[in-house]
């Protein structure tokens, strides 16, 4: 219990959930969740989902969505999968409205989405049964996986990364482009597309849990597209996370980070160009491409689709208007939630910076500066008041002669500055230098005289000075 080796302790706790929650496979597991907010994941929903079969293994990523496997007694060696799912915070539309358009889903028919056999829906929670597929989903396949095992150890850490075949690349991109841009006429909200909720179906790809956003649950990517402010429409969302389950294609592995500015090498360079406009820092600043932009790309554009299965799913104009309503609060909330990640990471770089040793070093530099500017300052204006106060007293004591009423000459030079005595006569080898200028007598003291002084001065006429003449004895003389 000694406080260093707690306060150590608690650093490398804190370094090893660092590492746990930056992972994102990682960071939405059950277990994590329930260690970090106990009190908001206190439900064990395996036992609520047990009250209607027989589970299956955790299959799924989602904390309150559970899987079971069923069979159907007269047809044994077909087999189903129901999953049962909790209401969540995207929730928008009525009670009334989501029994509806969650039994809707059945009768929808589209090559590339997967066949829903039975769906309904309470004031709480959703259930779905669709057909069970042995060769899974089209991440089972990028990461050579069961379909029955759990979903952390399938995915969280794959024993071999590889990327799928240039064909398949593009095939399967062309597929889910098309149901999207299927999706989105029909205006019906989707934002849940990654590689686990795309079913394989031979060489087909099909479309899973189009319920989820009915039921208003978080996309899996979400921790990701909330972090830029361009990506605020439910279509933009699809084209992000198509740019994520194209890069997995491509690399057998998610990116590490996002943006994206480097890319490997890949089986072509109309793969990059197509990642390039979705997944870099520039296409994240300017907002995403439309889907149709997509499919005119070269990547998609030359792909011939064998399907002629015509796509059906008849949606009633007043429930068309409520998943409109409901698209745009989802919309809105993703928008407010972007507003405060961006204020927040604002606020946090603002404070790592002054936070820093260098700012600390330039902020004490700078204060040393104002303190040395300040007292040089305040010195220069000590020094001005001493100096007026010695300007003033001085003309106060001794103030100067007014020039239109001169003192006269002679008068001040009798009184105050007597002539001098002429100067003694020079021997004959030199010449007589001096002049005959009246020498001062020295000065009386100063508290005396100071006035007749400096009036003395003022008067001076250079007139009043008697001329001398000056015999010049430097030339050489001949005798």
């Amino acid at each position: 219990m000694e406080r260093e080796f707690i306060a150590e302790r608690q650093k490398g706790l804190q370094a090893y959930l660092d590492v746990i929650t930056t992972h994102h496979i990682l960071s939405n597991c059950e277990l994590v969740k329930k260690f970090l907010d106990p009190n908001s994941y206190s439900v064990n929903y395996t036992e609520i989902a047990l009250q209607l079969n027989v589970p299956l293994k955790d299959i799924g990523w989602r904390i309150r969505k559970k899987y079971f496997l069923m069979k159907i007694k007269n047809q044994p060696k077909e087999r189903l999968v129901l999953s049962w799912a909790d209401l969540g915070p995207d929730k928008y539309l009525s009670d009334k409205d989501l029994q509806y358009a969650v039994k809707l889903l059945s009768s929808c028919s589209h090559p590339y989405i997967y066949k829903i056999t039975f769906a309904t829906a309470n004031e709480s929670s959703a259930l779905v049964i669709r057909p069970f597929s042995e060769k899974g989903t089209l991440k089972d396949l990028i990461y050579k996986a069961k379909p029955k095992d759990p979903f952390l150890k399938k995915y969280c850490n794959p024993k071999k990364i590889q990327g799928l075949e240039l064909q398949q690349i593009k095939t399967y991109g062309r597929q889910i482009l098309e149901v999207l841009k299927f999706l989105h006429e029909k205006g019906f909200p989707y934002g849940h597309l990654h590689s686990a909720n795309v079913m394989l179906d031979g060489d087909t790809c099909k479309l899973l849990d189009l319920e989820n956003s009915l039921l208003g649950l978080p996309s899996f990517y979400r921790s990701y597209f909330s972090q830029f402010r361009k990506i605020n429409t439910l279509e933009g969302v699809d084209v992000h996370c198509f740019g994520h389950l194209l890069y997995e294609m491509t690399y057998g592995r998610p990116p590490d980070t996002i943006p994206v500015d480097n890319f490997p090498p890949a089986p072509s360079m109309s793969v990059v160009s197509v990642l390039e406009s979705i997944l870099t820092c520039e296409a994240l600043k300017n907002g995403m491409p439309t889907v149709s932009r997509l499919l005119q790309m070269p990547l998609f554009s030359d792909v011939l689709l064998t399907n002629s299965e015509k796509p059906q799913f008849k949606i009633p104009t007043k429930l068309k208007e409520a998943l409109k309503i409901s698209k745009e609060c989802i919309e809105k909330r993703l928008t407010e939630e972007q507003k405060l990640i961006h204020q927040h990471r604002r606020l946090t770089r603002a404070q790592s910076h002054h936070g820093s040793e260098e700012e600390k070093k330039k902020r004490k530099i700078l204060a040393r500066k104002k303190s040395k500017r300040s007292a040089y300052e305040s010195g220069e204006e000590h020094s001005a008041k001493y100096s007026n106060s010695n300007n003033s007293g001085s003309g106060a004591s001794s103030p100067l002669t007014s020039p239109s009423s001169p003192t006269p000459p002679s008068t001040a030079g009798a009184s105050s500055i007597p002539p001098a005595p002429p100067p003694p006569p020079l021997p004959p080898a030199a010449p007589p230098l001096s002049t005959e200028v009246p020498t001062p007598s020295p000065q009386p003291p100063v508290s005396a005289s100071r006035g007749a002084l400096l009036s003395s001065i003022q008067n001076f006429q250079k007139g009043t000075l008697k001329k001398t003449q000056t015999c010049d004895y430097s030339a050489p003389r001949i005798s």
